[in-house]
């Protein structure tokens, strides 16, 4: 049995405060494997997250409370999502309990006495560390991993490995606690740093993109000087941070002075064909059942990884062909009447763009209807209005859906609803709004056609817009929800 970092004489007892975050939940299932009691609580909780917890198999509660620390754990792990004013925060507080962020709980407990491999970026953090995963997983390096989503290749997004074995964790650049306003990414010691891309987002935490860059040069700062950056070279601000690099530096893409170069083929059987290049010499050529460029792209950089920690060309060729991804990314949860339903995450214009596009490529010469839930602190602002429109313009039909707590953001500063509407619809592509979700479903099911493709795009419940769409459709819900 592992015991990690039971400092100050901890008993390896803990609670996760907001256990249904992601990234939390994962921390749970390791803190288990490595042999803690572990118990949580969170407001209610939708999927997959909900089916992630349950899983756990250990005392959740539902709703904060100071009564659900009266277990007196030795430590108390706090999520980002909570702050002062939250019962259990002030609770533990009140009673001087012994707590920690989940990053800097990994970092001891999990992260030092192994080979950190921290996938960061705007986007494609998550599918990039799941195909790392499990690629380096098929290839017999049984690696550790934490994943912010649900990886369709493993039972679990997070499993504990032996010691000095590679651990494949996502790096978030968002703040990592109420009292700890760094970076996630800060604490988790990388030995390869993968950057994937940067964007401006997260403007409740960032105020522009000079501020972001300059936390990406900062996390670099802690990669030891035998250690890697692989950095895609497609993505301009994150190309720069070679310039910042003390450490060894791999670059990847589709771009022509890429290090590890890919160029894409024609789809066959459902596979997309990618051929890369090393160093200007021909690698190996792939197959892989990934959709969109900028799947491929997270591939590249999964095999770029996989390389660098000594897996053969011929050993990843088999181990791509047949990779599953994580759930919500462009993953088809219904088929009902001709119509085929997506649901995927994005939620940033230039996720969205790529999701939408990708769509098209996948179901080509289809009706594209896509439904969008504003729910991010930043789409819930207008920071991203005009670059909405932009992304959206492709499609052959939008919704937008109801804001979350929009309450939060004063009315100057909101995302105008109506104003995108106006201008997609001035470009041709008729879109609405509603606050109603039965309204979206009702006309999603009356107007529906076979051939149909419903993009969902959200990063929450989009209150509760799948069973409501499998209802309409005369299908059963989902086991999970």
């Amino acid at each position: 049995m592992i015991l990690p970092f039971n400092a100050l004489n901890r008993r390896p007892q803990v609670h996760f405060c907001g256990i249904g975050g992601t990234a939390m939940v994962g921390g749970a299932r390791l803190a288990l494997e490595a042999g803690w009691e572990v118990r949580g609580s969170d407001n209610a909780l939708y999927p997959p997250t909900s089916s992630m917890v349950k899983a756990l198999g250990v005392p959740v509660a539902t709703g904060y409370s100071a009564a659900n620390l009266d277990w007196d754990p030795g430590l108390v792990i706090i999520g980002n999502a909570l702050s002062r004013g939250n019962p259990e925060v002030e609770a533990v507080l009140e009673r001087k309990l012994h707590y920690t962020s989940l990053p800097e709980w990994l970092k001891d407990a999990v992260l030092r006495a192994r080979r950190p491999v921290v996938v960061c970026g705007t986007h494609g953090k998550t599918t990039t560390a799941a195909l790392a995963a499990c690629l380096l997983d098929r290839a017999g390096l049984e690696p550790g991993y934490l994943i912010g989503g649900q990886p369709l290749d493993f039972p679990h997004s997070a499993r504990l490995c032996a010691e000095h074995r590679p651990f494949v964790i996502e790096g978030d650049e968002y703040d990592t606690a109420f009292f700890d306003k760094r970076a996630k990414f800060f604490h988790y010691l990388p030995e390869i740093a993968v950057v994937t891309s940067i964007e401006f987002d997260h403007s409740d935490i960032y105020r522009d993109l000079g501020e972001i860059e300059l936390a990406f040069q900062r996390m670099l700062r802690q990669v030891p000087r035998s250690g890697w950056l692989v950095v895609c070279a497609d993505n301009p601000a994150a190309a720069m941070l070679r310039d910042h690099a003390l450490c060894q530096v791999l670059t990847y893409g589709f771009a022509e002075k890429a290090d590890f170069r890919g160029t894409c083929g024609d789809a066959v059987g459902g596979l997309q064909t990618l051929t890369v290049w090393k160093h200007g010499q021909l690698w190996a050529e792939f197959e892989a059942p990934l959709t969109g460029r900028h799947n491929l792209q997270n591939a590249l950089a999964a095999l770029a990884v996989s390389d660098l920690l000594g897996v053969e060309a011929a050993v990843l060729q088999e181990a791509l062909r047949d990779v599953k991804g994580v759930r919500r990314r462009m993953e088809v949860f219904l088929e009902a009447h001709g119509v085929t339903f997506v649901d995927d995450f994005a939620h940033h214009p230039t996720a969205i763009y790529e999701t939408i596009h990708a769509a098209h490529a996948r179901w080509p010469n289809r009706r594209l209807r896509v439904l969008f839930e504003p729910r991010s602190n930043t789409t819930v602002t207008n920071v991203f209005q005009d670059a909405l429109a932009d992304a959206f313009t492709a499609a052959d039909e939008v919704w937008i859906g109801p804001m979350h707590r929009p309450e939060r953001v004063p009315p100057e500063t909101r995302l105008d609803r109506h104003a995108l509407v106006g201008v997609l619809n001035a470009r041709g592509t008729p879109a609405r709004c509603t606050d109603d979700i039965d309204e979206i479903v009702m006309a999603v099911r009356d107007s529906a056609r076979e051939g149909d493709v419903v993009l969902i795009l959200s990063n929450g419940a989009f209150g509760g817009i799948y069973d409501r769409l499998r209802a309409a459709f005369g299908e059963a819900p989902a086991a999970d929800s």
